[in-house]
């Protein structure tokens, strides 16, 4: 369902976000893999990072798109149709997190493929680093996964250690302002700070 913007000269232009897009909070938004017909509603939100977690490479429509835009691409690529090994799982996401709380690269977006599983479970350790109780992690991932929802990815998710990437990230602090508690920011002391891994372009 596209969304209509109505332009100074009185046209109104239809904007179609990708398939499964969603806000997960300010300035983090999710989604399956953007196509051409999505480019003027991406444009509406700005992008400074996109993170993909699929091993294979990024469409050249695409690419020509973030380059034009100066939108810096992270890949970590996860398999989708085969289970990745769990040291390989943990590491991709390990590396994503820590793009994704880093202010300096939002607005952010996160896709893989469908925006289901890869997706689903890097959002899914984002909230556990947020302390969400886990029957709200599974909502949320079972709401976007549908009726393709993975015990495997629910598991790993719960499994999924937080503290470590705490302790990884001692430099990072969560100050809530705006909105009362509901708005969080990161912000961050410059000196130490772990330099964001591109896999880029």
């Amino acid at each position: 369902m596209g969304c209509i913007i109505e332009e100074d000269d009185g046209d109104k232009v239809v904007m179609e976000p990708p398939p499964n897009f969603s806000m997960v909070e300010e300035g983090i938004y999710r989604s399956s893999c953007p196509r051409p017909c999505n480019f003027s509603f991406l444009e509406t939100l700005n992008l400074r990072s996109i993170i993909y977690l699929c091993p294979e490479p990024y469409p050249e429509e695409n690419l020509e798109y973030i380059r034009s835009h100066n939108i810096r691409l992270f890949q970590f690529g996860i398999e989708g149709k085969t289970e990745p090994s769990l040291a390989t799982l943990k590491d991709a996401i390990r590396g994503a997190l820590k793009i994704l709380i880093d202010v300096r690269n939002h607005p952010v977006l996160i896709h893989c493929k469908r925006g289901k599983h890869r997706t689903g479970s890097l959002v899914g350790c984002l909230r556990k680093l947020q302390n969400w109780c886990l029957s709200s992690v599974f909502e949320e991932y079972q709401h976007f996964a549908g009726i393709k929802s993975r015990d495997a990815d629910m598991k790993f998710i719960e499994t999924f250690d937080v503290v470590c990437l705490r302790q990884c990230l001692h430099s990072i602090i969560y100050q809530y302002q705006g909105y009362g508690s509901k708005k969080r920011r990161l912000l961050y002391s410059e000196d130490n700070v772990q330099k964001p891994r591109i896999t880029s372009i």
